[in-house]
C-alpha cells in the first residue's frame, strides 16, 4: 500500500481519512479539489488538471494518498495505483454530513483550500443547481454503482480494493494500519 485514492461520495470523510491514513503511512496527501478548483469557482481545465496532478505524484516519490474522485484522472491514476479505499457510507449518513457541514461552512465562511478563494454560501450550499448538497444525491446511487462494477472488473484486479462501510470500520482500518 504505497499509491492510493480514497473515494466515496461527497461528505463520507475522505479528505480527513486521507490526512490520517497519508499521515499513519509517512505519504505524501493530494488534494484534487484543491488542484482542481480556481478562484471564484473556475473549474480547472481537464488538460491542466491531469498536468498538475502528475507533478504533484511525481514528486511524492515514496508514495501519495490522493483524496478525491475525479474520474477523468482515471488513466493516470492507474499507472501508479495499488490500493482504492472507499468510503461507501449511507445515502442518509451522507446526506446528512453534507447539510451539516453546507450549513457550518457557510456560516465560518472559511477557505476551502489552500489554492483558491472558493467558500460555501447558503445561496451555493442549497439554492443552486451548484449544490454540493444536491450533486450528493444525483450521485450516491450511481457512484457506487461505479465502484461495484470496478472491484469486479477484471482489468482491475491488480488493485487491491478496500470497502469500508462506516465510519467506524474506517477508524478500525486505520487502527490496523498503524499497528503495522
Amino acid at each position: 500500500m504505497k499509491f492510493i485514492n480514497i473515494v466515496g461520495n461527497t461528505a463520507s470523510g475522505k479528505t480527513t481519512f486521507s490526512r490520517q491514513l497519508a499521515q499513519t503511512l509517512k505519504l505524501t496527501r493530494i488534494e484534487m479539489d484543491d488542484l482542481f478548483w480556481l478562484d471564484n469557482w473556475q473549474e480547472t481545465p481537464d488538460d491542466e488538471f491531469v498536468l498538475k496532478l502528475q507533478h504533484k505524484m511525481d514528486t511524492a516519490k515514496e508514495g501519495w494518498v490522493l483524496d478525491g474522485n475525479y474520474s477523468r484522472t482515471w488513466a493516470l491514476k492507474l499507472i501508479k495505483l495499488d490500493t482504492m479505499i472507499w468510503l461507501d457510507y449511507s445515502f442518509s449518513l451522507n446526506f446528512y454530513r453534507s447539510v451539516k457541514r453546507a450549513i457550518s461552512r457557510a456560516i465560518s465562511q472559511e477557505a476551502l483550500w489552500k489554492s483558491s478563494n472558493n467558500r460555501e454560501s447558503f445561496r451555493r450550499s442549497f439554492l443552486s443547481q451548484e449544490s454540493i448538497i444536491l450533486w450528493m444525491i444525483k450521485h450516491h446511487a450511481k457512484n457506487r454503482k461505479k465502484y461495484l462494477n470496478m472491484m469486479q472488473n477484471p482489468a482491475y484486479q491488480h488493485i487491491q480494493f478496500v470497502r469500508l462501510t462506516s465510519p467506524k470500520q474506517a477508524a478500525e482500518f486505520l487502527k490496523q494500519v498503524g499497528a503495522m
